[in-house]
């Protein structure tokens, strides 16, 4: 595995921790982009696994780890506005093709960046998101949505609660997910819940116009996106490739990650230019 190494960019005066492996300062690059509750971390095994083919990027999303994360009076927590951001800390990076792997939230911040700078995309791959035609929110995310319940479910959030509901995941994982849920981020959280539909069915026919080499990985086990979701993906990315992980859930590159590295690292080394 190719040494992972710390970095970071400011776009608009927020700053973001980025990790990183592979050839420094290439103009080509894969990058990993998190979810919810999530930060670069959870990429570091992928990061360094990528970076023996390629420049390999993850960073911390505004709101979340370890990233600023400002108040929403100064700044638009929407999935568009942060594609839009995403693309701004790739050129400050100095990418100017990237191949984008999502997560989760991920998903519709890197599809915001490929819309962002279409020209500067050399592939699209989801782990479990995508753009979900159809999709009806979680649980939690239907508390989040809804004002006053969601700021209350958040103020009585304890750290018990919020592990008990992630007991299949390594500790080490959910620690490190605990340890970044602090109030700034749960606070941004609710902002973008309620400014996402849940459903990008209408960005389908821009993807599709786009005709990117696509790759969707899905746990089996996702309790907060069904598998259905996984095939869906084909109206906007009909060339993707669609893999189903067994025994795994919402986050199969920490279920089984040598299973989602055999799958998406030679989809990656395929489109590589460099």
């Amino acid at each position: 595995m190719a040494k992972v190494r710390e970095t970071e960019v400011t776009v608009a005066g927020v700053r973001s921790p980025v990790l990183e492996a592979g050839p420094a300062g290439a103009k080509e690059a894969v990058v990993y982009v998190h979810g919810n509750p999530g930060s670069r971390l959870d990429f570091r095994d992928l990061v360094a696994r990528t970076g023996e083919l390629a420049r390999a990027i993850a960073p911390d999303m505004p709101g979340f780890g370890d990233a600023d994360k400002p108040h929403p009076r100064d700044f638009e927590y929407s999935a568009p506005a942060l594609g839009s951001h995403l693309a701004r800390m790739l050129e400050q990076l100095g990418v100017e093709r990237a191949h984008f792997v999502g997560h989760d939230f991920g998903g519709p911040f890197a599809i915001g960046a490929v819309l962002h700078r279409p020209a500067g995309a050399g592939s699209l791959s989801f782990i479990n998101t995508g753009v979900l035609r159809g999709y009806r929110w979680h649980k939690w995310a239907r508390i989040w949505r809804t004002p006053v319940l969601g700021e209350l479910s958040m103020l009585l959030a304890s750290e018990a609660r919020f592990k008990s509901g992630f007991r299949r995941l390594p500790k080490d994982f959910v620690d490190q997910m605990w340890r970044h849920f602090d109030r700034r981020t749960r606070r941004t959280i609710l902002k973008l819940y309620r400014a996402h539909s849940g459903d990008a069915s209408v960005l389908s026919p821009l993807l599709r116009s786009l005709d990117l080499p696509s790759i969707v990985i899905w746990g089996v086990h996702d309790p907060y996106i069904s598998v259905e979701f996984a095939e869906r993906n084909r109206e906007a990315l009909p060339r993707a490739e669609v893999h189903l992980i067994q025994k795994a859930g919402h986050w199969p590159f920490i279920d089984r990650p040598d299973e989602v590295a055999a799958l998406l690292l030679p989809f990656l080394k395929k489109n590589l230019l460099g």
